[in-house]
């Protein structure tokens, strides 16, 4: 699609009808980023991704650098962890997250002094395989929040992919932290798009933003106009346009048969601050150890973007903002697809984009009544599904039903339950469905 093809933009926005509007909150949208100052702890899980747990290379009272390697697994899907300050670990920690899943976590304090690992060093990068093994060795993962290793997902056969889509929508309330990515370091976005283009062979590019972000829409078309592979897309601002069979279906109206990937269909797909975080890996060699976090909700003092190391205690990111009232929920992410956090010590993860807290006011719990038959779950679904017989045969436990009624293509989003007059819980109970039906597939391909 051209940038002046009108004709195709009306067409899309008369075909958008996945997903539902909803109220955006994103007053910290034009807030430039703030470096937090460094914690007085970090703390590094052992899990900051989807796969394989890393184990730890290092002991207590090991002395460590920024940079430097901490946590490393031999599995194919997994990702390095890097220690984001010089300092000394403290303890091996065992932590709990929300899901009642537990995990190790180094501990480190800092010493202030931030000294770079020697092993620090911009990548020596002469083709595709290269720079495949150069982001594996990054830490990197998908920065919009699902947190699968960047390097294996960039290591699959692309030949017949036709387009690098990049995902600028970010369509969750309250989180501005993609939208700063792209006014803020739009070189960087630029550059990255334009390094896996070079190297990887794939054609062309869309950057897909949503029409309530102009102003990185319009700078990143003049940055891009003078390279004729590189597309910026405005896309129309409904929840869940940044999730990727929706985004896929919207900007190049492609659908991913059901088991299948982005790939089966000739396209990839990465977040914004992913793409600029491969360029700046690329120029410095630093591995990821900071990311930009949106910080709001209405217990919040000081609502703002800030640039944050990873392993940041919650806590202390609440104090650095103040809060005007105590909060009684704090989410991880965004309020759609985030995790409540249970414990303020719990640290910024590497895919986490978002922490919000909100008053007592504002989390209300309205009672569950029966369903009404209203068809508001189906007709709103981005993925047609249907929550709410999914919930009935999850309860009864008809795994044959879950699966003629496909609720492992769920992708979580959470329109379900915001849109339930009767306040029923189908968005978990669609996630314990679709958890059940890909178990007992398992199941049964071992006993095949």
């Amino acid at each position: 699609m051209g940038r002046s093809d009108s004709t195709a933009q009306a067409r899309l926005r008369s075909n958008n009808r996945m997903g539902v509007i909803i109220p955006h909150n994103k007053a910290t949208a034009e807030l430039e980023t703030v470096e937090m100052p460094l914690p007085s702890q970090i703390i590094l899980p052992m899990q900051m991704h989807i796969g394989a747990q890393c184990v730890p290379l290092v002991k207590r009272k090991d002395h460590v650098d920024v940079g430097q390697l901490v946590g490393h697994a031999e599995a194919r899907t997994t990702a390095d962890i890097f220690s984001p300050v010089s300092g000394t670990v403290k303890e091996l920690r065992t932590i709990y997250y929300s899901n009642g899943r537990n995990d190790v976590a180094i501990v480190i304090e800092p010493d202030g002094e931030q000294t770079v690992a020697e092993t620090v060093k911009p990548p020596v990068i002469t083709d595709y395989a290269s720079l495949v093994a150069a982001i594996k060795a990054s830490g990197l993962v998908g920065l919009g929040g699902a947190g699968y290793p960047t390097g294996l997902k960039m290591d699959t056969d692309l030949s017949s992919v036709d387009c690098w889509l990049v995902n600028g929508a970010e369509c969750e309330p309250y989180l501005s932290s993609d939208y700063r990515e792209m006014v803020e370091r739009p070189q960087d976005l630029i550059d990255g798009i334009k390094l896996c283009l070079d190297l990887s062979g794939v054609p062309r590019s869309l950057i897909c933003i949503e029409d309530n972000k102009p102003k990185a829409i319009e700078l990143l078309r003049k940055m891009a106009a003078d390279d004729p592979r590189i597309q910026v897309l405005e896309l129309p601002a409904r929840y869940p346009q940044g999730a990727s069979r929706v985004i896929l279906k919207n900007a190049m109206g492609r659908a991913v048969p059901r088991g299948g990937h982005l790939t089966d269909v000739g396209a990839i797909l990465f977040n914004c601050t992913t793409m600029g975080e491969i360029a700046r890996y690329v120029r410095t060699g630093m591995p990821l150890i900071q990311r930009r976090i949106t910080v709001m909700g209405d217990a919040i003092a000081n609502p703002q973007n800030l640039m944050v190391y990873v392993g940041t205690p919650t806590g202390e990111i609440l104090d650095f903002c103040g809060l005007s009232c105590e909060p009684a929920k704090v989410i991880s992410g965004g309020p759609m697809m985030g995790a409540t956090q249970v414990d303020m010590d719990y640290p910024v993860m590497r895919q986490q984009s978002g922490l919000l807290a909100f008053s007592e006011a504002m989390c209300a719990v309205h009672e569950t009544t029966a369903c009404i038959h209203c068809d508001k779950c189906i007709s709103s679904c981005p993925m047609r599904l249907s929550p709410v017989n999914i919930q009935k045969a999850y309860r009864k436990g008809d795994v044959a039903e879950l699966d003629r009624l496909m609720a492992d293509l769920c992708v979580g989003c959470g329109i379900c339950s915001y849109v339930c007059p009767a306040k029923q819980p189908l968005t978990q109970s669609v996630g314990l469905a679709g958890k059940l039906l890909k178990a007992e597939k398992r199941k049964a391909k071992g006993r095949g």
